[in-house]
């Protein structure tokens, strides 16, 4: 693929990656209430998310996705439903002076998967993906495997850039609250980002 698509697909994920969304909100939300590893599956389940759309995209698959609508819903309310849960958790968590976030700890699996159902659930990405990505790379001729590495190598390396890069501010803020008072503010402050990112996804749908 030639040097100037790449560089204008580049250009134009990187605009929609830092831009915030439900996903940006959920990986900081993450990263303030339980640190940076913490909110590193819920990048991986983005990512996993983002690379699905790039495939339904680039190999013309966008009219499966309007076929299986209803499977799309399904996953954006199940991901929805599952980060009020973690804001819920976030919000009623007891702090302690040596630890922020959640006492629980989610398994990754499940974070995972709501980085995932978000992702998959997210108006930004369909719009960008299959709205969007056609301005920018040609898909009147078949991508070639070339292309597709190299399209796939930006959105990995961009995304988890972008992503690990938010998680690590936000842990890296967290880090200044000491007092049980403050831990306790911060935790809702998460928990009230993340069931905003829920809402964010169910009324955009």
């Amino acid at each position: 693929m030639d040097l100037l698509t790449l560089l204008a697909f580049t250009i134009a994920y990187v605009v929609a990656v830092l831009v915030p969304g439900p996903g940006v909100a959920a990986i900081v939300s993450r990263a303030l209430g339980g640190g940076f590893l913490s909110a590193v599956p819920m990048i991986v389940g983005i990512l996993v998310g983002d690379l699905i759309y790039l495939v339904f995209a680039l190999f013309g698959l966008a009219a499966i996705a309007t076929y299986f609508g209803a499977v799309f819903v399904i996953v954006r309310w199940a991901g929805a439903l599952y980060l009020l849960y973690i804001a819920w958790k976030f919000w009623t968590a007891k702090p302690g002076a040596e630890q922020l976030g959640p006492r629980t700890k989610e398994h990754w699996s499940r974070t995972f998967f709501a980085g995932f159902a978000l992702t998959m659930g997210n108006p930004k990405t369909i719009v960008f993906y299959l709205a969007l990505l056609p301005t920018v790379v040609p898909l009147d001729k078949p991508i070639s495997a070339l292309g597709f590495t190299e399209l796939t190598a930006i959105v990995v390396v961009v995304l988890l850039a972008i992503g690990c890069g938010y998680a690590a501010l936000a842990a890296w803020a967290r880090e200044f609250f000491t007092s049980p008072r403050a831990i306790r503010r911060l935790n809702r402050i998460a928990g009230v980002i993340m069931a905003s990112a829920a809402a964010f996804v169910v009324a955009r749908g």
